[in-house]
């Protein structure tokens, strides 16, 4: 699972292609709505060419990051932003060996931790999420549910329901919301999400 693993998947099928592309953002802004008043700073983790960066700015969000591993998905989102691309910080990096520099009040992350399939992946998530998350922020992340796919884009996953999801992220987070979503991917095809929104405490 490399950046030019990705770069092919994104080239391949282009980013309205991909199985986990969508419509709007989904549960996303469901979830963080209620709490955004408490949200200067955010972070999509894994964005690739999601809409989520233009719709936090819209929900007066001004302070967006978004991290992927594939420029060529990155691309696709700063084509789709237009004007406001300059309003969005893009980092093309690998989250298993980046060393973020600052705290963020929001940590989104939908479909990548999934991808974590060893401990040794998963303590990387663990420590870049431990790094990057601010005192009392909130972290909304969203994964294949114990009944969902095994594998996505060829490569296996880890399935969640959401107490396991929580846990799995980090000891000092206080699950507040989740919620079950079935995803249809543009072939048609059916995958259940776990989604969580949780707070980090102290």
């Amino acid at each position: 699972m490399d950046a030019a693993y990705w770069d092919d998947v994104y080239g391949a099928l282009g980013a309205r292609g991909v199985s986990w592309a969508r419509e709007g953002v989904g549960p996303s802004l469901d979830l963080l709505e209620p709490a955004s008043a408490t949200v200067g700073s955010a972070i999509d983790m894994g964005g690739g060419a999601s809409p989520l960066a233009g719709a936090l700015l819209s929900l007066g969000v001004d302070d967006v990051t978004v991290l992927d591993i594939s420029a060529t998905a990155l691309r696709a989102a700063q084509a789709s932003l237009g004007d406001r691309t300059d309003d969005v910080e893009w980092i093309t990096a690998d989250l298993r060996s980046w060393q973020p520099g600052r705290r963020w009040d929001l940590w989104h992350d939908r479909a990548m931790f999934h991808f974590m399939v060893t401990e040794g992946d998963r303590r990387a998530y663990r420590r870049a999420l431990a790094a990057s998350l601010a005192p009392g922020g909130l972290v909304i992340v969203a994964a294949f549910a114990p009944d969902g796919p095994e594998q996505c884009s060829r490569l296996p996953v880890r399935r969640y329901g959401a107490g396991e999801l929580v846990d799995a992220l980090g000891d000092d987070l206080v699950l507040l919301e989740e919620l079950r979503e079935v995803h249809m991917t543009p072939a048609g095809t059916p995958q259940p999400f776990t989604w969580v929104l949780a707070r980090r405490e102290g």
